[in-house]
């Protein structure tokens, strides 16, 4: 009895020994400002900052898939659909193809009057977006259904939490990860304390979704720390 007592103990001082040990070195590798972390960019000579987070009501970035009537009132002669290749760029008549992935319809609409300006004398162009990938976002993580969920009006982290069925039991509310691609070779990553949050009633960081957002929930330390008792128990461990 005082043997499986004493494994138990030793086996106790290894999880929280390793624990703060991690513990250290995910301090050192993550600069905190409040509730976010640093930028994650996949090029690391990136600027670390945050920009988009704060970003609202963003208009729709056209993505590959997309369908796109492009329409001449005084020349429908040149009326043509278009769809956005894999590759990101559309094929327009007499015209060499033109890279659109990242624009927005109204920046789109001038990049197309900018090209057939040489063929076209002060062309005046309409754009319609007839068929587009609805906005969605990604929860994983411990939520209660985690998957990819349709984006339905303006919604908030917590909002898509609840969403995607709400905090698991070995949620760790205090770090919920938001990450969000910026471009083709960068992303920035936001931690959010939702506990505090929502211990103070102030939503105020309550960071608003964009289309293609990820939320990850880690597991808390306690659950973590069930799972490795009750291994050890099962698969007692015996000092020599």
């Amino acid at each position: 009895m005082k043997a499986a007592l004493r494994s138990f103990l030793l086996t106790m001082f290894v999880v929280t020994l390793c624990s703060c040990c991690l513990w250290a070195q995910t301090s050192q590798a993550a600069t905190s400002i409040g509730n976010e972390t640093e930028m994650v960019p996949v090029d690391a000579k990136s600027a670390a900052v945050f920009p988009h987070f704060s970003a609202r009501n963003q208009r729709y970035v056209l993505r590959p898939g997309d369908v796109l009537g492009v329409s001449f009132p005084y020349t429908p002669e040149f009326n043509q659909s278009v769809s956005v290749q894999p590759d990101g760029f559309i094929t327009l008549r007499q015209l060499p193809d033109l890279r659109v992935t990242g624009m927005n319809v109204p920046q789109l609409r001038v990049a197309i009057q900018r090209a057939y300006s040489g063929i076209l004398k002060n062309p005046e162009i309409s754009i319609e977006l007839r068929e587009f990938e609805k906005p969605y976002f990604i929860a994983g993580g411990q939520v209660g259904k985690p998957g990819k969920y349709e984006l339905i009006g303006d919604t908030t982290v917590s909002e898509g939490v609840a969403m995607a069925g709400g905090f698991t039991e070995a949620a760790k509310h205090s770090q919920v990860l938001l990450v969000r691609r910026v471009s083709d070779n960068q992303i920035e990553v936001k931690k959010l304390n939702l506990k505090a949050m929502m211990a103070q009633a102030d939503m105020r960081e309550d960071v608003h979704l964009e289309p293609g957002d990820q939320l990850f929930i880690p597991q808390n330390f306690i659950s973590k720390l069930k799972d490795f008792v009750r291994v050890s128990l099962v698969f007692p461990f015996h000092p020599y």
